[in-house]
């Protein structure tokens, strides 16, 4: 039994493995109920009572030399499933992947939203399946205001008061019924109109708004806000015109013209050869829509804008139909990459 041990234990601490599939093999030999380990221990009842302390010594620490040789040959092979296969050259170049890219919409959109945030605007976003409250009513239009004919509407047929907001001020709205004043955020989402699909139009496009509300808010301030906008997403040397406008919610209401950064303001078919190109509207917080809101109009004033991320989209790259954005082709879509 001594001589067995001995021979055993030399054995074991020799065991090598060329894969994971012989650590389990040397396991199955040595450590399994059948092993050469488990018929020792059961020969030990053999043993005379003289040698019983001597030899159970030697058996319980060939056991755990075992145990600890085939765990150490298994970490060993942590992780690996299977051999290296030795026919792959691993010096050999790797096949050529291309890099994944953004949608031109998605630059655009953490531009706009990388801008205002240096100046403080925080980001809110809200439902797209809007009650007429929030979408029409508290932005001051009247049941039968002419103004709700501006914008072709997606009722839901079931419930006339339910719809598809056609504009990201609802989410204004809801800011301004929760939040309390000084508020300067900025709205970006997906809207919903009814019209008819062109180069230049269609029923679904995004929108980046904004809203400033605070004691002593100015139009100026607005102004100031809009210039180093359109510098920062067209360059330094952009100039802004400010032209008188309507919206329902805002008063007094303007639109804003850059001027054109591909002709350089000296007239192409972009801008039709006037030097200048819309790309938002804009005006003071009507008061009604303050109140409307559960702020004092008597104490705050603020602004609001609101833009096309098509639309600037268009101007930033030259893209001359407003289809390719939905169309998914990659061979328009991998020409836009962005680190943002």
């Amino acid at each position: 039994m001594f001589d067995r041990i001995k021979q055993l234990t030399e054995e074991i601490s020799s065991l090598k493995a060329e894969m994971p599939e012989e650590v389990e093999q040397l396991r199955l030999r040595y450590l399994s109920k059948k092993g050469l380990v488990s018929v020792l221990f059961e020969e030990f009842r053999n043993v005379p009572a003289e040698h019983k302390k001597e030899i159970g010594q030697l058996l319980n620490h060939l056991k755990v030399s075992a145990q600890e040789k085939i765990e150490n040959l298994k970490t060993s092979f942590s992780g690996e499933e299977k051999p290296a296969d030795k026919s792959v050259d691993l010096s050999r170049p790797v096949d050529h992947m291309e890099p994944g890219t953004r949608h031109p919409l998605s630059i655009v959109r953490n531009e706009i939203i990388r801008i205002f945030g240096q100046i403080g605007y925080t980001v809110a976003e809200g439902p797209e399946i809007e009650d007429d409250w929030h979408n029409f009513s508290a932005l001051n239009f009247a049941p039968e205001h002419p103004a709700r004919d501006m914008q072709d509407t997606f009722f839901i047929a079931r419930d006339p008061e339910i719809l598809l907001r056609t504009h990201t001020s609802s989410v204004q709205i809801r800011t301004m019924e929760t939040e309390k004043p000084p508020i300067r955020k900025i709205f970006p989402g997906r809207v919903f109109r009814n019209e008819a699909i062109s180069a230049r139009a269609h029923c679904i496009f995004h929108q980046v708004e904004g809203l400033y509300v605070d004691k002593n808010v100015s139009f100026t301030d607005l102004k100031q806000t809009l210039l180093y906008f359109a510098r920062e997403m067209f360059g330094e040397n952009t100039q802004i015109r400010l032209r008188p406008s309507f919206f329902p919610f805002t008063e007094p209401s303007g639109e804003l013209d850059v001027s054109c950064n591909i002709c350089g303001g000296k007239g192409c078919n972009i801008c039709k050869y006037t030097g200048w190109v819309e790309i938002l509207g804009c005006g003071m917080v009507d008061p009604a829509v303050l109140d409307n809101c559960g702020i004092d109009s008597k104490v705050y004033t603020g602004f609001a804008f609101g833009m096309g991320i098509e639309r600037i989209t268009l101007l930033k790259y030259q893209v001359k139909d407003l289809r390719l954005f939905f169309e998914n082709d990659l061979r328009f879509l991998k020409q836009f990459t962005s680190t943002i």
